[in-house]
């Protein structure tokens, strides 16, 4: 990595941090008179509170990544298909803030916004050789719908997807300097986690401004292509690791609420985080375990790429499952 490409990663984040807030400060008057999020049994707020400052994060992220992926590197086809994916997907988010869409329609949108990032992909880019392109693409599909969807599920909670998105992108960005992800994927990293703290004093507790659809599932997108990138750079443990704590808490949620014959598709208080709450847990402390585990995953990560090692990537993989299960059990258990 060079020192002009480490400026670049910087420039980004700072730029990206400076616009995104701009931005929803901005739009901020708006959303409060056409977008308000009102509470229900389900929420975590009390009050109405606007929501779709996604907005603002995803369209400073993606200026942001195209002008510097243009200016330090060369944007190809498959990533203006990935932002223009990221765009469609971000309007059906909107369009869901505003008027709840059928679950069908809604899902079917989703699918073929992350089935045109994947077929744009070079075909010589995979993570198992010894199996079918088209089986490892089928599977991906099923993986990065479900990412794209937890990541709204999990942006339930004030500050809970900042603790998650900023560590993960900047690991991701930090990662470019040993070369284990490309520059591409490391600035769009960098423009997201520098749009995700400009939006970060918005929805400190108690939150002034929430993502909504808007920004949730476009954000699920960029993350899960990133860590695809990484994945195909033949480091599969660190682009686990990474996201753990959102994949397990979501999907242990969803094996539940399966086994229990619930109507999973609807929204619910069942995730750890919100037990945590209910459990006597304040919203500072759920998300400061959150980010310490964050940043146990990212080191687990790093020392899987560092060490170049089959088994030492199985054990620090081993690692990272049990410190997040280490979590999810504090979660689950009340306060004293």
């Amino acid at each position: 990595m060079s020192s002009t490409e480490l400026i670049a990663l910087l420039l980004a984040l700072v730029a990206a941090a400076a616009l995104s807030a701009l931005c929803i400060r901005a739009i901020r008057p708006l959303l409060i008179r056409y977008a308000l999020a009102r509470p229900n049994a389900r929420s975590s707020h009390k009050v109405p509170t606007p929501q779709g400052a996604g907005i603002a994060v995803i369209a400073t992220t993606l200026l942001v990544a195209a002008i510097a992926i243009a200016w330090f590197a060369t944007i190809t086809i498959s990533l203006w298909v990935l932002f223009a994916a990221t765009c469609v997907i971000a309007m059906v988010g909107a369009v869901d803030d505003l008027r709840p869409l059928p679950v069908a329609p809604r899902f079917a949108l989703q699918a073929l916004c992350v089935a045109a990032a994947l077929v744009a992909l070079p075909t010589d880019l995979q993570i198992a050789p010894a199996v079918p392109l088209w089986l490892e693409r089928a599977v991906l599909l099923v993986g990065m719908l479900w990412f794209v969807n937890l990541t709204n599920f999990m942006d339930g909670l004030d500050w809970i997807t900042v603790a998650e998105v900023v560590p993960v992108t900047a690991s991701l960005a930090l990662m470019c300097l040993s070369g284990a992800l490309s520059l591409p994927a490391a600035l769009i990293a960098a423009a997201l986690c520098g749009a995700m703290l400009g939006f970060a004093p918005f929805n400190r507790p108690v939150a002034k401004m929430f993502l909504g659809d808007v920004g949730s599932l476009p954000v699920g997108l960029l993350i899960a292509w990133c860590l695809l990138q990484l994945a195909f750079a033949g480091h599969l443990a660190a682009a686990i690791l990474l996201p753990l704590y959102y994949l397990a808490d979501a999907t242990v949620t969803l094996l539940r609420r399966m086994a229990r014959r619930e109507q999973f598709w609807l929204a619910h208080r069942s995730h750890f985080y919100q037990r945590a709450t209910d459990n006597g847990f304040s919203v500072i402390e759920v998300v400061r375990h959150v980010f310490a585990l964050n940043i146990i995953l990212a080191g687990l990560a790093g020392l899987s790429i560092y060490l170049k090692s089959a088994p030492i990537s199985i054990a620090v993989l081993i690692a990272g499952i049990g410190a997040t299960a280490l979590v999810l059990r504090r979660f689950s258990t009340p306060q004293s």
